[in-house]
């Protein structure tokens, strides 16, 4: 059994070397530590005394979530002046994965491509945008899913850039049940 006079003295040995040198273990980890040592004391007392001397371990912040209101998406007044860049995965029964890019017109709701292959790399989705622009006309703005922002970014930058206004935004991912027409 433990006196109290023991006890204050375990926690003074706390704080000082410890809980100062291991500050994100909580009352329960110091407690095994302090059983090692050769300190034996209730986990209930233990408890106690370490709250009391204010060692507490600070639960850590939540997930950040933007502040205010996203600015709505404009709606294109006629065809070609948005286009929608989206990446869909699936896999073959074996196990392989494959992945699809959508090029959708985001007024017509036409679906200018479907390229599907098991690698769609960067340089890959620039030659079959710069395909489908040579049959039609280079969009004013370009909105793309986060997956596809890495492929498609060499098309948007500044050496590629066709006209004066082309722009690209970049659309937060939305869950399926989100995706609904318009």
């Amino acid at each position: 059994m433990v006196t109290p006079a023991e006890g204050r003295e375990a926690v003074a040995h706390l704080r000082s070397e410890l809980a100062a040198i291991r500050r994100r273990f909580g009352y329960r980890r110091l407690h095994v530590l302090m059983r090692r040592e050769g300190s034996v004391m209730n986990h209930k007392k233990f408890r106690r005394l370490y709250r009391e001397e204010r060692l507490q371990v600070r639960r850590r912040g939540g997930r950040k979530r933007a502040l205010g209101t996203r600015a709505p998406l404009a709606i294109p007044q006629g065809p070609n002046q948005r286009w929608s860049l989206d990446f869909l995965s699936d896999a073959f029964a074996e196990g392989r994965r494959f992945r699809i890019l959508a090029v959708v017109d985001d007024f017509t709701r036409e679906c200018l491509a479907l390229i599907a292959d098991t690698s769609l790399p960067g340089l890959r989705v620039v030659r079959e945008l710069e395909i489908i622009i040579a049959q039609r006309v280079r969009p004013w703005a370009v909105r793309r899913s986060p997956a596809a922002v890495s492929r498609s970014g060499r098309w948007c930058a500044r050496d590629r850039a066709p006209a004066p206004g082309t722009r690209s935004r970049i659309g937060v991912p939305a869950a399926p049940r989100r995706r609904r027409a318009r």
